[in-house]
């Protein structure tokens, strides 16, 4: 006879079929990997709009300091400005549609102040906003350095300009770490419909007829649970390196996600056996994993930072230490749940 825990592993692994929101969860994951060179695109654009290409803002500019602010206008590839003799001919410009937005500069005090105005309520404002924020930002780091040499006092300095690809950093900070982490808390929400279901059902008392213990069936659910979120996490790695989202870590990465998955079925396995009832379980569960992941967050090492650093090898020499880490708190935490189980009321 092979190991009792192996065979409720499969026996758990079968029955997803018939999970209809699990199975579409995992279609939807599936799609996106797949075709994230596609979809990349159209959620950046949500993620940063200023990344948005092939818009040009047409711009009305007027003002006693307009002509350096053209200047600057001039130097951006998105954005084209045109002079206008007095405010009330740009906004009689932009009123007919003429122009996207309007700017006012004038000087008052030996400082330039610039007023803008845009359309409201439109699509395109969040994009004509975003492409004039950039280009004051640029046009004011100019106006420093025109009159440093004027200065009685240091300003506080601007914060450094960042080059970076928005696609690349949507890629790593965003994607990676949602295809990663969404099968680790559909595996802890698994684990959690399971056992509740084999409460209720009266199943659970049924299997420990047959010669298992509890502790089994509770090892056979954790283990298929926990073995499926850094299998679709493989998958979808494998998938994001074809469409051109490499990662240089990926079975560090995969390790990080199966300590993960460990620690969040120990999880949902606890709150199922104290809390036998579906809904209130799931109701303890989705709290209990939003307050843990959303706290962890505000660390500095955190898990979507540490799968992101790995996925674009900016790791210093102690990272497998970290690592090691969170393998220790899954094992340590899944360890607990074991010794703990003949204590909890469905328990021997």
């Amino acid at each position: 006879m092979g190991d009792p825990r192996l065979t409720i592993a499969r026996r758990e692994l079968a029955t997803l079929r018939s999970e209809k929101t699990i199975v579409l969860a995992l279609l939807i994951q599936l799609f996106i990997a797949a075709f994230s060179s596609f979809l990349v695109v159209g959620l950046v654009s949500l993620y940063d709009p200023g990344s948005v290409e092939g818009f040009e803002t047409e711009v009305a500019v007027t003002g006693d300091a307009g002509d350096d602010l053209l200047a600057t206008l001039d130097d951006r590839p998105s954005i084209s400005g045109t002079r206008y003799a007095s405010e009330t001919t740009a906004r009689a410009a932009f009123d007919r549609g003429e122009v996207d937005a309007v700017l006012l500069a004038d000087r008052r005090a030996g400082r330039v102040f610039v007023s803008a105005t845009v359309p409201d309520g439109n699509v395109r404002t969040t994009v004509i906003v975003v492409q004039l924020r950039d280009a004051l930002s640029t046009f004011e780091r100019v106006e420093r350095a025109d009159r440093s040499a004027h200065l009685s006092s240091t300003p506080l300095p601007l914060p450094p300009r960042s080059g970076a690809s928005p696609y690349y950093g949507f890629s790593y900070t965003v994607l990676l770490p949602l295809l990663c982490f969404l099968p680790v808390f559909i595996s802890g929400s698994m684990t959690v419909d399971s056992l509740t279901e084999e409460v209720e059902r009266g199943t659970l008392e049924l299997l420990r007829v047959a010669p298992v213990s509890v502790v089994d069936i509770v090892d056979g659910k954790v283990w298929a649970a926990a073995g499926l979120a850094p299998a679709q996490a493989a998958l979808w790695i494998a998938l994001l390196d074809f469409n051109g989202t490499s990662v240089h870590h990926p079975v560090a990465v995969l390790v990080v996600v199966a300590a993960l998955a460990l620690l969040v079925v120990t999880l949902g396995a606890t709150i199922a056996l104290l809390a036998p009832d579906r809904r209130a379980a799931q109701f303890l569960y989705s709290v209990g994993v939003l307050v843990a992941f959303g706290g962890a967050t505000l660390l500095p090492v955190n898990p979507v930072n540490s799968v992101a650093r790995l996925a674009v090898d900016s790791v210093g020499p102690t990272y497998p230490l970290l690592v090691a880490g969170y393998v220790a708190l899954g094992v340590a935490a899944y360890l607990g749940l074991r010794r703990a189980v003949p204590r909890i009321g469905v328990g021997e």
